[in-house]
């Protein structure tokens, strides 16, 4: 079976890597979650052991959704007399998109409808509703037309751990927590003697997080044992259940609580008094305390208020021989391993332990670029040598701490987009041949620039899930540039950067174009934080005979990366183009948009994104045209990237114009996006003003009745021959509405129009070879 298991944006791959760690047969990323190859044993494994997850959802049934009446037509059809025995009750949490279903209570209202409805019919009984705590939780998800009816094998959010008794300002969830703690290797650090340290630790939850995997107690128990006074029961043979759905399986689940419960008495039998936390906040101390208390980790973790700026001073007094403990306000205790457990782990002489922090950053919380100075150079006094965690409202705040990441993650905590880093050590050493130096003040400027053009294009990039993207095309005339961002499908933290330096003229001497670039390559490094190994770099000119295209490095080195629902190849290095112009994002996603079960022609595929697009909206077929054998083994490999493949999706090596003249075939959807030129003996000195005509009067003749022709090219002085067009087809100029967001300050970087044949008599008496349309 598939199931799908939830989580916090950003959060996918480590689900997927923590999923496959647990035992499923496979798992892949998707938005917010993994969709998961497992038994129903392994979705309730998952239930109990997953410290990333936020639900995971067992699938019922899914169907068609255009309307109400077809969401409720597709619940009723169920059985629910075998999801449901009597006395039941029943809650369902409902989540949808799209135009025909748009709000998520009424859609979880007919859910219910369709439940009690199909339950009375069948034997005169109903469910009661219980929100709160019901025996079973529905779940549906209403995507694309589609819906999606699970049942919540968890019984409500995952990352309630149990253990919160109180909670700041802004707490931050246990699932999220724990993905801070992973992507900073905490497992590995504690196994290895280290010690857990949160100079600012609100109510504790990344220390008492810390401190449970430590002690190898599964995420689900105390949630499910509600009451804290049970945080050290032994194994339970009436193990508490997350769900009193019927097909849930009991022998499975007693035999996977059985054995957390063994585990968890052996870890916490051993867990070290290696937990420590301060606040500046006394009343942040004692919730943090009594948290502790009621994860039963209050013996491992010490307290103590302290500003951030006495950081240094605390922590060299803890790991003093003989120094005094650390009080935990509010706890009326003391522990007296304080010094000897980061002596020993993680303190002067050993093994280096890890910092986590998440310092504020929301409106409520007002977060201050001077207060993120203040953490960096504090953990730099403090702890040289340890590893860093830090999870900073975003890049400009994370970059306000100093601290040089060595990686960098996109997370989202609720609907605030984060930036986690790693810092492997806190204090850089680094050797005088590469040791940063200050930037020039050029290179400043074009860092400043850079920086508020990523802030510009921020919530654009995350409303519109763009990875790939245009950061600087020349802003500053005389840093000419073109700066473009490249994220890996699988890893989209990882970046690269593909820098293009434009020529520059005659009259400026060489080695002043040189300087200037250097202030923009140091100026991007900064910003991006990014070694020189990922970083291409171009000069884009035009060579002899008119060519700007060419072959520059022979490194064979390609590149996945994410556009909207496809997966695409790109080689930064060996060509002056990449295999993906950003510029045509829209058109794209306009062309996946209106792919569903159409014929699709791309002619002068180059490397095929179009088509994949349309092949990953749903084309019922494709075919791609190109004279190059290169671009059409790209093509081949971005189609096998994305599943594709078979005789639906035809590659045709030929001379596009004549191969056009030549079909005879119709098509639903075409793309038409030719080179300004080319001078190719093969191609017969193609020229797109001279020829454009003839290629949009073939290309049109080969339309389907209502069928649309998108056509584009980025000659900057090309003039549409309007009349000419005009007695052959309907033509909307639509290039305004394809620059995306990125590309504003070139808004001529290409020009698109749209066509359809007006009618089968003026495309007849106006055709070119081959048959008129039927």
């Amino acid at each position: 079976m598939k199931f799908f298991a939830s989580c916090a944006k950003g959060l996918e791959y480590l689900l997927v890597d923590e999923l496959s760690a647990l035992g499923c047969a496979h798992a892949t990323a998707a938005v917010a979650g993994a969709n998961v190859d497992g038994s129903l044993a392994d979705a309730q494994r998952a239930v109990l052991w997953s410290r990333i997850a936020s639900r995971v959802l067992w699938p019922l049934t899914e169907y068609d959704c255009p309307d109400e009446q077809a969401l409720y037509a597709g619940a009723h059809a169920l059985p629910w007399h075998e999801h449901l025995a009597p006395g039941m009750t029943l809650a369902v949490d409902a989540h949808v998109s799209g135009d025909a279903i748009t709000h998520a209570r009424y859609a979880a209202q007919r859910i219910k409808d369709a439940v009690v409805d199909a339950m009375r019919a069948h034997d005169g009984t109903r469910p009661d509703v219980d929100l709160d705590a019901p025996d079973l939780r529905l779940n549906l998800v209403v995507r694309k037309g589609r819906a999606v009816l699970s049942v919540d094998l968890g019984g409500g959010p995952l990352h309630r751990r149990g253990w919160r008794r109180a909670q700041g300002e802004a707490p931050l969830k246990e699932n999220l927590a724990a993905a801070v703690l992973l992507r900073g290797g905490w497992p590995q650090r504690h196994a290895d003697g280290g010690a857990l340290l949160d100079p600012m630790c609100g109510s504790g939850t990344l220390l008492i997080e810390g401190a449970l995997m430590a002690a190898d107690v599964a995420p689900g128990l105390q949630r499910l044992r509600g009451a804290a006074g049970d945080a050290d029961a032994g194994p339970d043979d009436d193990a508490p259940l997350p769900t009193r759905w019927p097909g849930f399986d009991r022998v499975a689940w007693r035999s996977h609580w059985q054995d957390a419960c063994e585990r968890e008495r052996r870890g916490r039998a051993v867990l070290r008094p290696a937990f420590f936390g301060s606040d500046l906040d006394p009343q942040a101390i004692r919730a943090a305390t009594a948290n502790a208390e009621a994860a039963g980790v209050a013996g491992a973790v010490m307290f103590e208020v302290a500003a951030i700026d006495r950081l240094a001073d605390a922590f060299s007094g803890l790991r003093q021989p003989g120094s005094s403990a650390v009080r935990g306000v509010g706890s009326g205790r003391e522990s007296s391993g304080a010094s000897s457990a980061l002596r020993g782990g993680g303190g002067a002489g050993g093994a280096a332990g890890l910092v986590v922090c998440n310092p504020p950053y929301d409106a409520r919380l007002a977060a201050d670029p001077a207060l993120y100075r203040a953490l960096g150079d504090a953990l730099r006094r403090a702890v040289p040598s340890w590893r860093a965690s830090l999870l900073c409202g975003d890049d400009e705040l994370a970059f306000a701490t100093g601290l040089r990441a060595r990686k960098r993650y996109k997370v989202f905590n609720g609907a605030l987009e984060c930036a986690l880093i790693v810092c492997d050590p806190v204090a850089h050493e680094t050797a005088a041949t590469d040791a940063p130096h200050a930037l020039s003040e050029g290179a400043q400027m074009v860092a400043n620039r850079l920086r508020k053009n990523l802030r510009g294009l921020k919530a654009w990039r995350r409303r519109e899930g763009v990875d790939c993207f245009r950061a600087y095309d020349a802003d500053l005339p005389e840093y000419a540039a073109a700066i473009d961002v490249y994220a890996e499908a699988d890893d989209p933290d990882r970046r690269w950067l593909h820098v293009q330096e434009y020529a520059a003229p005659d009259e400026i001497p060489e080695q002043v174009t040189r300087r200037r670039f250097n202030d923009l390559l140091a100026a991007a490094r900064e910003v991006f934080e990014l070694p020189r190994e990922r970083i291409a770099l171009k000069t884009r000119s035009r060579g002899k005979g008119g060519s700007k295209y060419g072959r520059f490095d022979a490194r064979g080195e390609f590149l996945v990366v994410r556009e909207g629902g496809a997966r695409l190849r790109v080689n930064l290095f060996d060509y002056l183009d990449t295999g993906l112009f950003l510029d045509h994002r829209p058109l794209r996603a306009r062309i996946a948009a209106e792919a569903r079960g159409a014929r699709f022609l791309n002619l002068f595929c180059y490397t095929g994104a179009a088509t994949v697009q349309a092949a990953v909206g749903g084309a019922e077929q494709t075919t791609s045209v190109d004279l190059s054998a290169t671009y059409l083994q790209w093509l081949a490999d971005n189609l096998r990237e994305n599943g594709v493949g078979g005789s639906a999706h035809r590659l045709v090596q030929a001379d596009a114009l004549q191969w056009l003249e030549a079909e005879r075939g119709r098509y639903d959807l075409i793309f038409c996006d030719p080179p300004t030129f080319s001078n190719s003996a093969r191609a017969k000195d193609f020229d797109i003003q001279r020829e454009h005509v003839r290629l949009l009067r073939a290309a049109v003749a080969r339309l389907a009745p209502d069928g649309v022709l998108y056509f584009s090219n980025n000659f900057r002085r090309f003039r549409m021959d309007t009349a000419a067009v005009s007695a052959f087809a309907e033509c909307e100029d639509v290039g305004a509405a394809t620059i995306p967001p990125d590309f504003v300050r070139n808004p001529r970087i290409h020009r698109a129009w749209r066509l359809r044949a007006p009618t089968a008599a003026v495309a007849h008496s106006t055709g070119s070879s081959g048959d008129p349309p039927t």
